[in-house]
């Protein structure tokens, strides 16, 4: 498609931006991403060809005929790198350059995951209020004479502050069940560097499976849970 598209006559043939503009026509809404695999290694066999076709030139023909497969157009790396440059500027194309079987499955899996999950990150995203999703916050949580429901409680008040998600309020309540087993695990720690960080490495789980991700809670959310707990002024700004 790049040699169609440097020649003048090939007004039939298919070019990199008639592939792309096909693509586009059938599905306006979408932006394409386009994977070349072994490219390297086309340049590498290039190479190659040439050293051999100076060999055979230096040495002379030896009056062995071979029989010559149909090769690919030999095109220089300025060539490809023009090409592709042309074209994401005038298709906004997104283009990945991938050398063997398993970094394309890698690819093919990371394109895939992040597909899954983006109808929960507009869904994230578009909510009024994006510290809650669910539609039983209005009604609150019933808190039997037993006690059963102060968990949930406690966990809806972590999911006050802001971007804190149902699963980062779970990782924090599933290390410490209530308020008070967490405000004696800041009266054990020795200095405030500690008390801020003390919950910035619990992990968080989304998802199942294939679509799982892992991250920390983070500094910054450890820091205010701290200070909404632990501080005697009525006015501070936790997000200082």
């Amino acid at each position: 498609m790049i040699l169609n598209s440097k020649m003048e006559a090939a007004h039939n043939n298919v070019t990199l931006s008639s592939f792309v503009a096909n693509i586009v026509a059938n599905k306006s809404c979408a932006i394409p991403t386009l994977v070349v695999m072994e490219l390297e290694k086309y340049f590498k066999n290039q190479k190659t060809k040439d050293r051999k076709k100076l060999q055979e030139a230096v040495q002379g023909d030896k009056g062995i005929k071979r029989k010559h497969k149909e090769e690919p157009p030999q095109l220089s790396r300025v060539d490809v790198e023009e090409a592709l440059t042309v074209l994401q500027l005038y298709t906004h194309v997104f283009v990945w350059f991938l050398e063997t079987g398993k970094e394309f499955s890698d690819f093919v899996c990371m394109f895939s995951k992040a597909m899954a999950e983006a109808p929960i990150k507009r869904q994230r995203d578009n909510s009024s209020f994006s510290f809650y999703m669910d539609g039983d916050w209005a009604g609150g949580v019933k808190v039997e004479r037993c006690g059963r429901g102060l968990l949930e409680v406690w966990k809806k008040q972590i999911q006050q502050f802001n971007r804190v998600s149902v699963e980062v309020a779970s990782a924090v309540v599933a290390v410490y069940p209530s308020p008070q087993l967490l405000v004696k695990a800041y009266h054990r720690c020795k200095t405030d560097a500690e008390r801020h960080n003390l919950l910035s490495d619990i992990l968080v789980r989304r998802g199942e499976g294939v679509t799982s991700t892992s991250r920390r809670v983070g500094p910054e959310l450890s820091k205010r849970i701290y200070l909404q707990l632990m501080s005697s002024e009525p006015e501070i700004s936790l997000d200082i």
